[in-house]
């Protein structure tokens, strides 16, 4: 097994929860259905319950649990059995009782899905038999992370064996974990294995005692603690809505829902009432947005004509009680799918997912306006040209600060080709698979939600924007798609599919039958394309203003350019396969070939594109398991990324010219030219590996390049260059001072056709990560003769005997999961001789080679860093008010923002004109330059990063901002290139040396 994985339990006092099933997940639970049949039927208590133990292990119920017996099976030996002890059953009766009394119950649901987003896994152990008790069996599997069945394993409870088994496969210690069942005797068992024990009686009280446990709420899955930023007082809010709603004083819990991007969106618990509050966002709003008024208005409208939507409780127009005007709903419970693809969902289910989207669709288009109230709620004519007029007027308002080309040609093109004649009715405006609560046990839609664009008009523009996912990429989490995936056999209904389910529920002929049909289709997707677009925009300049209610805002916006051009290529009449980069209207990106080489505007404009649309959007799912406790495992979406940008010809962008003159391993840029690149890719820690640029595989590489055999190529080098391996570089010895690494003290010792290596290595990053498979181990072959040929440098495979993973190493508390820092022993390791870079006492030679054009990469990365922490300084001080004026007006502040606006800039140029003169004279011609990059650049990121995160008060030390981790970063820097006092000592030598060679 991989030693790493030993090390990874740490966190959370509890890392795993164990729930049964029936009368816990199911309830009311197999107990309640046998108390139930034994009073109908006149028996005495616990009757059923002393037959199903008779027997013990060897009874026919056990045997029926271990899957030894089906039901047709076990049906007359049970009868028999029975009948033997005087009692008269009709079994297929009382297990279809059972049976009935096993419902998914959706308060648990919700708080295995709270569970399963801190980072705590969870399984489902459960005695049941064959064939599956209910159909729900199914439906449940994709909630838990294990899924344990007796009749599955040939075990049950209360053996030991099978909790262990269910341990094992949850990889965590039986006193990290907590068990919730409804029968004591399967929890004695559990206390005796050190396991934390639950009794549920009732199941909401079983929930509560787990949350005190697990130290998070468990209600409301999708929500996160309010922060100050979010100005909601719970206290008032609470004893308002206890006045209005009838419910009186209770402990209020509020929490933020992270969905949505526009009315910041709120759950509130006061006792054992729950509701939703939906507020409009503080400060100057965007015209006709953010209406909570209207959405109260046709909610209430639907919900009386029996459409499933969120039933209103409440509307409050007095901006006095929690600062601007907010609407109360139920809280409904169920699923909402963020991934279009539905993964984990049964193909069957699928169908009737999107069929219910479909569906639902055509009921909320039936609806009369006039006989809900609704008459006056829009005009039912000429909606097309009001949208145009809206959303165009909003896009022009913002153009000055966000212009999209695409968009302006769409302005222009959408009114000459606007169909004649308009299907009026009730349009939601956003509707979409993940605007729906899709109930829990059944595909049955409970709610549609997010009624905010709603107005009356043309309903063909709701069948559009349904459709969207049929032309957005997968890649983009943010607008949730499946263009370019083969739907055969998913289950999902292709468009023309769907299309005509709305038709035919909607009893009107399908438009894609006909070509006059298809042309408007055409006209209704790029309209569809060209509001959304619109609406990003929106989010972007609010997200600029400090207005955005979700935190991936500014990045979410970025993709209006992307959604813009595929609306025009659509309207073109030229099918959009993916989501395009925005690189100036080209069209959707096309697949790279593996030799092609692009221009640098192009480089530059395809990497600005991916970090918008790819890498900024996934930061936080990729940050959220890097502090989970499955950190320390590999987010299946990095993969996914590198694919798409190998795709598009962003991949190994690092290996330098002069190193790769042909061009085979890289993209043959020069150092200065990739310089420029690592600033736009260090703007995120996410960055560098998607595009197979990250150290220290970075390094490693060039060194294969350089000094490989060929053997050592096609073994290690090529595996590196395809993304499909890691390395680390093990230099740093904690027993020495490795910043002098003539104080090495490993050993490289030749024993034949092997070496045998021998040494106690920290702070060997990469090293924790599941995937690296060999390291370059520095360390001496010989310990006399000339100091700087001691050294050797050989590749050890991670996996060799005698390699073991001490610890994880810490830097002010990260960990860095999933790379990490490892401490690891050598121990008699052997490998073979043909593992020897170059040759014995080349180390400090190599050494050199590898430091150059890496040191160049790690500071202008750097810069990349300090000018995303430079924004969010400056978005928070335009944004925030102390003592009455923006932070921004404060002169402590501006100074702040001058410093680092003037110091970055001057790091930058320092860093092109070292990448320069290595270009034009190699390392050696460059080494004062290096030394002064890598002297200036970690200080002035350590310095700027400071700034702003004393700008944004504590939340600079927090989770919700990146500031700790590139604090935390900078500092590194500062000792993983070398101490400061090194490279200026260097420096200085270097200097002086002019003036010692003019005296003589």
């Amino acid at each position: 097994s991989d030693p790493r994985m030993a090390l990874h339990q740490v966190g959370r006092k509890f890392q795993a929860v164990i729930f049964d099933l029936g009368g816990v997940v199911l309830t009311p639970g197999p107990v309640v259905a046998i108390r139930k049949y034994e009073q109908e039927h006149r028996l005495a208590p616990n009757t059923l319950a002393a037959l199903f133990m008779s027997g013990g292990a060897s009874g026919p119920f056990a045997r029926l649990e271990r899957g030894e017996l089906n039901l047709d099976q076990f049906f007359p030996v049970f009868h028999q059995h029975a009948a033997s002890k005087g009692v008269k059953l009709d079994v297929p009766a009382l297990f279809a009782s059972m049976h009935d009394h096993l419902h998914i119950d959706a308060r648990a649901l919700d708080a295995i899905r709270c569970l399963r987003s801190e980072g705590i896994q969870v399984a489902a152990l459960t005695n049941n038999w064959r064939p599956q008790p209910v159909p729900e069996m199914g439906t449940l599997r994709p909630f838990f992370d294990v899924f344990v069945e007796s009749a599955e394993v040939g075990l049950r409870k209360p053996d030991p064996e099978i909790y262990k088994l269910t341990l094992d496969k949850l990889k965590v210690d039986p006193s990290r974990a907590i068990m919730l069942d409804d029968i004591g005797t399967n929890l004695r068992t559990a206390k005796e294995l050190s396991i934390t024990t639950i009794k549920v009686d009732e199941l909401g009280a079983a929930l509560d005692q787990l949350s005190a446990l697990v130290g998070f709420p468990l209600k409301a899955p999708g929500t996160r603690a309010v922060k100050a930023s979010d100005r909601i007082d719970a206290d008032v809010l609470g004893t308002y809505l206890g006045g209005v709603l009838g419910v009186g004083k209770a402990p209020v819990e509020i929490r933020k829902f992270e969905h949505g991007q526009s009315n910041p969106t709120f759950y509130l618990s006061m006792g054992p009432a729950e509701c939703v509050v939906r507020k409009k966002p503080h400060g100057k709003l965007v015209p006709s947005a953010h209406a909570v008024e209207r959405e109260y208005r046709i909610t209430h409208a639907l919900h009386a004509a029996g459409v499933p939507v969120s039933r209103p409780l409440h509307l409050c127009t007095n901006a006095d009680v929690i600062g601007t005007p907010f609407f109360v709903m139920e809280y409904v419970r169920g699923r909402i799918f963020k991934e279009a693809l539905l993964p984990d969902i049964a193909p069957q289910e699928r169908t009737h997912i999107y069929t219910a989207l479909m569906t639902t669709l055509a009921k909320i288009h039936a609806v009369d306006p006039a006989a809900v109230g609704l008459a006056d709620y829009g005009k039912a004519d000429g909606y097309i040209a009001r949208q145009l007029k809206q959303w165009g007027g909003q896009y022009e308002n913002n153009r000055e600060a966000f212009r999209i080309l695409p968009m302006d040609e769409l302005l222009a093109w959408l009114p000459r080709n606007a169909p004649a004649t308009e299907r009026s009715g009730i349009v939601h405006g956003d509707y979409r698979l993940d605007n729906l609560i899709v109930d829990y046990q059944t595909p049955q839609v409970k709610a549609v939600l997010d009624w905010e664009l709603s107005t009356l008009g043309d309903v063909m523009c709701d069948v559009a924007y349904a459709c969207l996912p049929y032309h957005f990429s997968a890649m983009v989490p943010s607008l949730p798609g499946f263009a370019g995936v083969d739907l055969t056999g998913t289950g999902i209904p292709s468009e023309d599919e769907a299309v005509a389910i709305y038709c035919k529920a909607a009893g009107i002929p399908n438009l894609l039958e006909s070509e006059s049909g298809r042309r408007k289709w055409n006209f209704y997707l790029a309209f569809a394309f060209f509001r959304i677009a619109a609406i990003l925009q929106g989010v972007w300049v609010r997200a600029n203003s400090g207005q955005a209610s979700a935190g991936n805002a500014r990045e979410v916006g970025g993709l209006a350019s992307a959604v813009a051009e595929v609306g025009w290529w659509i309207a073109q009449g030229r099918p959009a396969a993916w989501t395009p980069a925005m690189h100036g209207g080209a069209g959707p990106v096309q697949q790279v070939p593996a030799n092609a080489k692009l221009s640098m505007p192009d480089y530059r404009a395809r990497l600005e594109a991916f970090m918008t649309q790819h890498i900024f959007p996934n930061e936080d799912a990729v940050m959220a398991l890097a502090v989970s406790n499955n950190r320390w495992t590999i987010h299946p979406l990095l993969e996914e990324l590198k694919k798409e940008a190998r795709r598009q010809g962003l991949w190994n962008l690092f290996v330098p010219r002069e190193a790769d003159p042909e061009g085979k391993y890289g993209a043959g840029l020069s150092n200065e030219e990739y310089a420029t690149l690592c600033e736009i890719m260090g703007r995120s820690f996410l960055a560098p590996e998607v595009f197979n640029c990250s150290a220290p595989d970075t390094g490693n590489m060039e060194v294969l390049i350089r000094f490989g055999s060929e053997e050592q190529k096609e073994k290690y080098l090529l595996p590196l260059l395809d993304g499909t391996t890691r390395s680390c570089f093990a230099m740093t010895e904690p027993s020495v001072a490795s910043s002098d690494a003539t104080n090495i003290q490993s050993s490289i010792v030749r024993d034949g056709d092997e070496y045998i290596i021998n040494g106690r290595k920290w702070w060997i990053s990469g090293a924790m990560d599941p995937r690296c498979s060999f390291a370059i181990f520095m360390g001496k072959s010989r310990f006399d003769g000339p100091i700087h040929t001691q050294q050797s440098m050989i590749l050890v495979p991670m996996n060799a005997p005698g390699v073991k993973i001490i610890r994880p190493m810490e830097v002010f508390g990260f960990d860095d999961a999933p790379h990490g820092h490892a401490e690891i022993l050598f121990e008699n390791v052997r490998v073979p001789a043909s593992n020897l870079l170059v040759g014995e006492g080349m180390g400090f030679v190599i050494a050199q080679g590898r430091l150059g054009p890496g040191r160049i990469h790690h500071c202008m990365r750097t810069i990349g860093m300090c000018e995303r922490a430079l924004e969010l300084l400056c978005e928070r001080a335009v944004s925030r008010v102390a003592f009455g004026q923006p932070l921004a007006k404060k002169g402590s502040v501006m100074k702040d923002i001058a410093d680092s606006r003037v110091e970055i800039d001057q790091a930058r140029l320092l860093t092109l004109s070292a990448a320069r003169l290595m270009d034009e004279g190699g390392n050696k011609a460059a080494r004062k330059e290096i030394a002064m990059i890598k002297y200036v650049g970690p200080a002035v990121a350590q310095r700027v990063v400071d700034r702003a995160m004393q700008v944004h008060g504590a939340a600079g030390l927090s989770q919700d901002f990146p500031l700790a981790r590139m604090f935390s970063w900078a500092r590194i820097l500062r000792l993983a290139d070398g101490p400061d006092e090194v490279h200026r000592d260097d420096i200085a030598k270097l200097e002086l040396r002019k003036y010692v060679k003019a005296r003589l």
